[in-house]
């Protein structure tokens, strides 16, 4: 079950579900100007988020980043026609290759089979879908290369194109007066390849970037916001990860060697799949 929560003054996000692979969606609400983070992975998802954070039923607000091109970050953007759309130009070259394609079972199954679809999301669309798959794909109204700021009236946001293993296309937002920065999905690893990855020189780019932004509180889409502490501490796992896989030249048994050394205790699961990640994208 979904829950809304509000963070300072000015933004409210709507939490995460797994089984169906909603991600968080955030709202912005500036003196003059609303602003929406991602627009969710279908209509029912992007109404039901809308309907209980802005003032009216039928209320939709000015604008709409999207996060990357993932179909559980824009398949909800056809319920906002009178919201002006942005994401980076990459972006929008990835969403133009999703016009042609069909939605039906058989047609996300046949593309499952040919390896252009993954099984994960394949079964979390026909979750989401059950009675009705009248999915549109709607394209971005301004697409920007790298960065923009957006002045609300009283609260500032930053969309900074970061790209990542997740998804190259990738932005983040950055609410300024607010300290909250809504990472999207950018420092997940890539899970559409043969084996899920992150890649030492790509990671280490992008950690780079987002330490730029100065945060008190951090927003990945699919789990729930974290603390600079935490945030902190998963930046240092990957880095520390990525130094060893370099090192070692991917050798996981040497890896995981050095890192149990490093931190002096057996690994979580957590450290496990990190390192299996490295390996697979050394």
């Amino acid at each position: 079950m979904h829950s809304i929560n509000k963070i300072g003054k000015s933004f409210w996000y709507i939490t995460p579900i797994s089984e169906t692979d909603r991600p968080i969606l955030g709202m912005v609400v500036g003196n003059n100007k609303t602003l929406m983070i991602d627009a969710g992975n279908s209509e029912d998802h992007a109404h039901y988020f809308m309907k209980e954070t802005m003032k009216g039923e039928l209320e939709q607000p000015d604008m709409v980043v999207l996060t990357h091109w993932h179909w559980d970050h824009i398949f909800g953007l056809s319920a906002l026609p009178n919201t002006v759309s942005i994401a980076s130009a990459k972006t929008k070259k990835e969403m133009e290759k999703l016009i042609p394609l069909s939605w039906s079972d058989e047609a996300i199954d046949e593309r499952v089979r040919e390896g252009t679809e993954i099984e994960f999301c394949a079964k979390a669309i026909k979750n989401e879908y059950k009675d009705h798959r009248d999915i549109k794909i709607v394209l971005p109204d301004i697409t920007i290369e790298k960065r923009i700021e957006i002045d609300l009236g009283g609260i500032t946001c930053v969309v900074q194109h970061v790209g990542g293993d997740h998804a190259a296309d990738s932005v983040i937002v950055y609410i300024k007066e607010e300290k909250i920065l809504f990472l999207g999905d950018c420092i997940y690893p890539d899970i559409f390849s043969e084996k899920d990855n992150y890649t030492v020189k790509t990671t280490l780019a992008l950690l780079d970037e987002l330490e730029l932004f100065d945060a008190d509180t951090y927003i990945p889409s699919h789990q729930r916001p974290i603390s600079k502490e935490e945030y902190n501490q998963e930046v240092a796992k990957l880095r520390t990860v990525a130094k060893f896989t370099e090192m070692f030249d991917g050798d996981k048994s040497k890896i995981i060697e050095e890192y149990e050394k490093h931190v002096k205790r057996e690994l979580t699961e957590d450290e496990r799949e990190t390192i299996d990640n490295f390996v697979n994208g050394f």
